[in-house]
């Protein structure tokens, strides 16, 4: 077993700690902006869908500052790094604080943590594990729970703890298989992942991000009913390419709308003859946040499995290490 194998057996244990943490006070909103980076900024798209799903506001931004808006509105601001140090989520916790406008924290340290608590500001403090993305169960757990604590969404225990039996059921049971027999369909192919929106839409951008970095693999992804008034035409000119090269994975969930539905069946046929089809992967579970746990916990076994197929560390995110040293540097 590798250590990213390992550390993706902890999500069930993370999604309970989440569940069970002791959140700050935070002052109370009615909506959101969570600003985050990579495998920490999940936890914004999470956030954001299972919001949606309780008819409330919460939205995502994942550059520097905050999003021209949130001048006039003054949502609360929820600054999540696991490492405490990323330029950009600091950047937006900095112009929060100087606008005024209400801050909390998710972090397992760093700059932001040390900022943030000197200036009186709620923190919640999650174990750090060795990468961003291997604390998606805290991350995402934490920030729920920072905006259940405001009054942005409602109680979040119940989904999280039900969030990690359906992940330990499918660990322990047809997960890994799943996984390897996916990973064979898409070896030497490039990975497109569909979802509908929402929740299959979320699933399949972790999927997309997981197989880069765990994988060190080219995959992308895609959402309905968006991509049939575009991308279902792409895959016309050049068949051979993408029957030969390209491995499309789509993800279900029962709580898409019936035409999104629909739509995914009827796309699946007409694409049949153009590109390979490596798999359907379908969420279980009752509630949003287990639903969509369950896909994107395959998800990251796929990206595992994929690295192993390839003989490569999926620890390792060297590309990332030498793009971050290199912005020091100016």
């Amino acid at each position: 077993m590798t250590t990213m194998q390992a550390l993706i057996g902890e999500l069930p244990a993370q999604l309970r700690w989440a569940a069970e943490a002791r959140v700050p006070d935070v002052a109370p909103a009615t909506e959101a902006v969570v600003a985050g980076m990579g495998g920490s900024g999940i936890a914004g798209a999470i956030a954001s869908v299972i919001a949606d799903r309780a008819g409330r506001r919460v939205s995502v931004h994942r550059c520097y500052g905050l999003p021209g808006w949130a001048a006039a509105h003054r949502p609360l601001v929820v600054a999540v790094s696991h490492s405490g140090n990323t330029e950009e989520t600091v950047s937006a916790a900095e112009e929060a604080a100087a606008a005024g406008m209400d801050l909390a924290v998710v972090t397992a340290g760093g700059r932001l943590a040390a900022w943030a608590e000197h200036g009186g500001r709620p923190v919640l403090r999650i174990p750090a594990a060795p990468q961003p993305r291997a604390a998606v169960g805290r991350l995402a757990g934490g920030t729920l729970r920072i905006l259940e604590a405001a009054g942005v969404l409602p109680p979040q225990g119940p989904g999280l703890l039900e969030a990690a039996a359906v992940v330990e059921g499918l660990l322990e049971g047809p997960g890994p298989a799943l996984a390897a027999d996916i990973a064979e369909a898409l070896e030497r192919r490039v990975a497109v992942v569909y979802g509908g929106y929402g929740i299959g839409e979320v699933a399949a951008g972790r999927w997309k991000t997981q197989i880069n970095e765990n994988g060190k693999a080219p995959a992308f992804s895609g959402v309905l009913p968006e991509l049939d008034h575009n991308e279902v035409v792409g895959w016309t000119a050049w068949p051979d390419l993408s029957v030969s090269g390209i491995g499309i994975v789509w993800l279900h969930d029962p709580g898409d709308h019936p035409r999104v539905e629909m739509r995914a069946e009827i796309t699946r046929r007409l694409l049949e003859d153009r590109v390979t089809v490596a798999a359907e992967v379908y969420a279980a579970g009752e509630s949003p946040l287990a639903r969509l746990f369950s896909l994107m916990v395959i998800g990251d076994l796929v990206s595992v499995a994929i690295a192993e197929r390839a003989g490569v560390d999926p620890m390792k995110v060297e590309a990332i290490d030498d793009l971050k040293a290199r912005l020091e540097e100016t």
